[in-house]
C-alpha cells in the first residue's frame, strides 16, 4: 500500500469514528416511534404513552406510539426487528418476551441476539380476579373448586407467553390445579370476557384491573407480588393466601434493534430514567400501582438474561410443550 493509500484509508476510518458520535448528537431530528406488541388500553400501550409524551417535550421531537398487537408480541416485535438500527423504532417490551425466548421455538428473532436493552420502564402486581358469578371469595376456595371440578374453570390471558398467561400456569403447577387457558388477541380482549362472565378468572395488570374489582364488576381475591400491593392492601398476595412462594409481576422495558449507536442507546437511557425518576411521574404511577425501575444498560442486559432462565424453568416445570 503506497502512501497516499494509507493516508486515504486512515482518513476514511477517522470519518468513520466522527460520524457515529455525530449521529447521536443530532438525534432526534424526526419522530422515533416506540412500536407497542400488544393491544391499546393495555398496561404497555399505558405506560409507553406517558413516557412518548414526556420524551417528546425533554428531547424537542416527537415520541409516538404505535400499537401493533397479536401471535403473542411477535408481530410488532418483528417489525421492529425488520427496522433501520438507527434509533427511530423502538420496542416496548415485557415479560412476555423473556418468556417468548423458551416457549416459543420459531420465532423470527432471538431477543439478546437482535435487540440491544435501551431501559426498563416499571413493574406492577397482577391482580388474581374472578366473576362474581363463581362464588369465589379467596384463594383456597378457588383451589377447591378447581379440584373438584378439574378442567371446568378457565383462564383469560392476552396470548401464549404473556404475564397474564404464565403467572396461570405457575398458579396451576403450584397448586397441583387442573384450570383452561382461554388465550386472546389483547389484554382488553381477555378483560372484556371476564367481565361479561364468558371466562371466570384471570390474573391482570393490578394497574388495569383494579377499578374493576372496586366497582364490584369482578372479585379480587390475591396480588401476586412478594407482598402486599398500597393500591389494595386489604387483598392478600397468592402466597400468604394459600400457594406459599407463589410470586409474578408483569414489567415493561424498550429495547432497539441490534446495531443501533450506543451513542443513541445510552442518550435514551438517560432520557427514558430522566421521566421515570420525575416525582411528578411516579407519584401517578404509585396510585396505579406501578413500580419505576431505574437501571443502566448494562444492568437492564443482565435483568433481560436472569429473566429468560427464570421463565424458562417454569415453562420446563410446568410441562409446556414449546410451539
Amino acid at each position: 500500500m503506497n502512501v497516499f493509500a494509507r493516508l486515504s484509508a486512515a482518513a476514511l476510518a477517522g470519518a468513520v469514528l466522527v460520524a457515529a458520535p455525530a449521529q447521536a448528537l443530532d438525534y432526534p431530528n424526526r419522530t422515533v416511534k416506540l412500536i407497542v406488541p400488544f393491544g391499546a388500553g393495555g398496561p404497555a400501550d399505558v405506560f409507553a404513552r406517558v413516557l412518548a409524551d414526556h420524551m417528546s417535550k425533554s428531547m424537542k421531537q416527537s415520541f409516538v406510539v404505535e400499537d401493533r398487537p397479536g401471535a403473542g408480541s411477535i408481530i410488532g416485535t418483528e417489525a421492529v426487528h425488520q427496522s433501520a438500527p438507527d434509533g427511530y423504532t423502538l420496542l416496548v417490551m415485557s415479560n412476555t418476551h423473556t418468556t417468548n425466548e423458551s416457549l416459543i421455538k420459531n420465532k423470527p428473532f432471538v431477543l439478546m441476539r437482535d435487540f440491544v436493552p435501551v431501559a426498563p420502564i416499571n413493574y406492577s402486581d397482577l391482580l388474581l380476579v374472578v366473576h362474581p358469578s363463581t362464588d369465589v371469595k379467596d384463594v383456597k376456595g378457588l383451589i377447591a373448586l378447581a379440584k373438584a371440578k378439574p378442567g371446568t374453570l378457565n383462564y383469560a390471558s392476552s396470548g401464549p407467553g404473556t404475564p397474564y398467561h404464565m403467572a396461570g400456569e405457575l398458579f396451576k403447577s403450584m397448586s397441583g390445579t387442573d384450570i383452561v387457558h382461554v388465550p386472546h388477541k389483547a389484554s382488553g380482549d381477555a378483560r372484556n370476557s371476564v367481565l361479561g362472565g364468558h371466562v371466570q378468572m384471570m390474573f391482570d395488570a393490578i394497574t388495569t384491573m383494579s377499578s374493576n374489582a372496586k366497582a364490584g364488576k369482578v372479585v379480587a381475591i390475591a396480588t401476586t407480588g412478594a407482598k402486599r400491593s398500597e393500591l389494595m392492601p386489604d387483598v392478600p398476595t397468592v402466597a400468604e393466601a394459600g400457594v406459599p412462594g407463589y410470586e409474578a409481576v408483569i414489567w415493561l422495558g424498550i429495547m432497539a434493534p441490534k446495531g443501533t449507536p450506543d451513542e443513541i442507546v445510552q442518550l435514551l437511557n438517560k432520557e427514558i430514567n430522566k421521566v421515570i425518576d420525575d416525582p411528578a411521574v411516579r407519584g401517578a404511577w404509585a396510585k396505579q400501582g406501578a413500580v419505576p425501575m431505574h437501571m443502566t444498560t448494562a444492568q437492564f442486559d443482565a435483568y433481560l438474561r436472569k429473566d429468560i432462565e427464570k421463565w424458562g424453568a417454569v415453562v420446563k416445570s410446568a410441562g409446556i410443550t414449546p410451539r
